[in-house]
């Protein structure tokens, strides 16, 4: 069977299982499959897959067709300007998180050095994407997961930053190490009983640890608060990742721990995301 018809063959069962993307998740399988570009695949449409690759490729067909993440089936997710690796035990960058990195940047846009930690790092994609961005400055990652860590540690070597970033596994509440410029989060924060209305492939694919804020959706984010205001140093930074309609609360947790407020920032669909915070 040549590309093209495997493609189709793969588009087709995905669109039956109602997949929102059938045709671009089949070329994306065959281009990790063969170990080619997309712009590859759409040039060479007869090119025969082998037998080998052929399985391969149904396999996955058969997995994405279930709901399992396109990424989690590649290994990769593009954020900011690199791929990181990525796997079931953390969660998929998204794009709306970019936001973090393009305040940051603005923030320390005349800063020469900067000391930076990220509580709940997953891959890593968030604080490495600033290191890549700012020579001088340096980072530690915090995360409860071990496989996360270790997964953000491979990621900084295959972006040659293993020796300005560092990362622990531990909770948030136990974590004592050093003061910061400025500390950047992404908790979870979703209500533990909404987190059934999320989309299937998110829901029983993603790890709940980074979705379940707990009753109210605030428990993560009240811990970050609270040991940010211990770790951060006098009219340091904190970059908070947020749902949609729990801005209020946030500001009013963050200004009790002696924060005040500098901006909120709107996400891609004009939702509230993030919020920036100066210690007092």
């Amino acid at each position: 069977m040549n590309i093209q018809n495997a493609i189709k063959e793969g588009s087709k069962t995905l669109k039956y299982h109602n997949c929102k993307t059938p045709l671009l998740d089949s070329e994306i399988i065959m281009s990790k499959i063969i170990c080619k570009d997309r712009h590859f695949i759409i040039l060479n449409p007869d090119l025969v897959v082998k037998k080998n690759d052929l399985d391969n490729f149904k396999k996955l067909i058969e997995k994405r067709s279930k709901g399992n993440p396109i990424p989690y089936l590649i290994g990769t997710k593009s954020f900011w300007k690199n791929d990181f690796e990525v796997d079931s035990n953390v969660l998929i960058p998204r794009p709306d998180t970019e936001l973090i990195i393009e305040e940051t940047l603005k923030i320390s846009k005349y800063k020469n050095k900067l000391k930076i930690l990220d509580i709940g790092v997953g891959s890593g994609c968030i604080l490495l994407s600033v290191l890549n961005e700012k020579k001088n400055f340096y980072g530690v990652g915090i995360d409860i997961s071990k496989k996360c860590i270790d997964l953000s540690k491979k990621n900084s070597f295959k972006l040659n930053l293993d020796k300005r970033a560092k990362f622990f596994k531990s909770n948030v509440d136990n974590f004592n190490y050093g003061k910061y410029d400025l500390i950047i989060s992404n908790p979870p924060y979703i209500k533990k009983f909404d987190l059934k209305y999320l989309e299937k492939d998110v829901v029983n694919f993603e790890p709940k640890l980074a979705l379940n804020g707990g009753l109210d959706g605030l428990s993560e984010i009240r811990k970050v608060i609270n040991k940010s205001s211990e770790l951060i140093k006098t009219n340091g930074k904190l970059i908070l990742e947020i749902g949609f309609n729990q801005k209020e609360k946030v500001k009013n947790i963050l200004i009790k721990k002696g924060f005040y407020i500098n901006r909120v920032l709107k996400d891609l669909a004009k939702k509230d995301r993030c919020i920036i915070s100066t210690k007092k």
